[in-house]
């Protein structure tokens, strides 16, 4: 099953590992958050705090994303139930691909909410746009981030959501960092990711984190683990806070 890999990044991470090795040494945030490391199936050639980072999902993909069979294995309505929207709620949906989660998230947080649809490829971001419009759902704004930045406004969040996202980020530190200037103080942060801790489920181990992990990387911010639902078939969902 999940996931492919994008030829995209692999030539831009080749491009990069030559200029490294021409330069005879790592760029500075290579050095000080990330190695290099041999590139292997499913992977980018990139650790950060013991990880190995795995390829993005590209948007050929996306037929994915919208099988049918994905509420019935995901059970997203769980999910949704978890996170406990309310009327008025800005949310950020990082990594939103096609805006599957968006367009199930948007009605709940009717009225005076928003949904900000953020993706780093173009492409989704065109998908976004598609599905939002089609579905009538004008509480869905599609915004197009950077690899290192979701470039989100201040302060103007009070929930982010990363579904099986989180283990893609070709930048972890720093989308983690932009993501906190954009959430409001006391505003929550869920990682939901696919369980590494269970063997049975049907998704390529790079693909997978542990709970333990997510909060290993979480702990380099200013957030509070506030609990972990493990309800869902394959994934768990990880709530952090955000101290203030």
């Amino acid at each position: 099953m999940k996931r492919w890999v994008s030829a995209s990044w692999r030539g831009a991470l080749a491009t990069l590992l030559l200029a490294v090795g021409n330069a005879g040494a790592q760029p500075i945030e290579f050095a000080e958050r990330y190695s290099v490391v041999p590139v292997v199936t499913d992977g980018i050639g990139k650790r950060y705090m013991g990880r190995e980072i795995s390829a993005v999902m590209g948007w050929q993909g996306a037929a994915w994303l919208e099988r049918e069979e994905r509420d019935r294995e995901e059970r997203t309505d769980l999910l949704l139930a978890a996170l406990a929207l309310q009327p008025g709620m800005v949310v950020a949906d990082i990594g939103a691909g096609t805006g599957y989660l968006s367009r199930r998230m948007a009605p709940a947080v009717t009225p005076g909410g928003k949904i900000w649809a953020v993706d780093v490829q173009p492409e989704m971001v065109n998908l976004l746009q598609a599905s939002a419009k089609r579905s009538g759902l004008t509480q869905i704004e599609a915004r197009l981030s950077a690899v290192d930045d979701v470039r989100l406004p201040a302060r103007s969040v009070d929930l982010a959501i990363m579904v099986d996202v989180y283990h893609e980020l070709s930048y972890p530190y720093e989308v983690m960092v932009s993501l906190m200037k954009a959430l409001k103080p006391g505003g929550r942060i869920v990682f939901v990711e696919y369980k590494a801790e269970d063997a049975r489920v049907p998704i390529k181990s790079l693909h997978k984190m542990s709970e333990a992990q997510i909060k290993r990387e979480a702990a380099v911010f200013e957030l509070d683990w506030e609990r972990t639902v493990s309800t869902l078939p394959w994934q768990h969902v990880v709530v952090f806070r955000k101290r203030g």
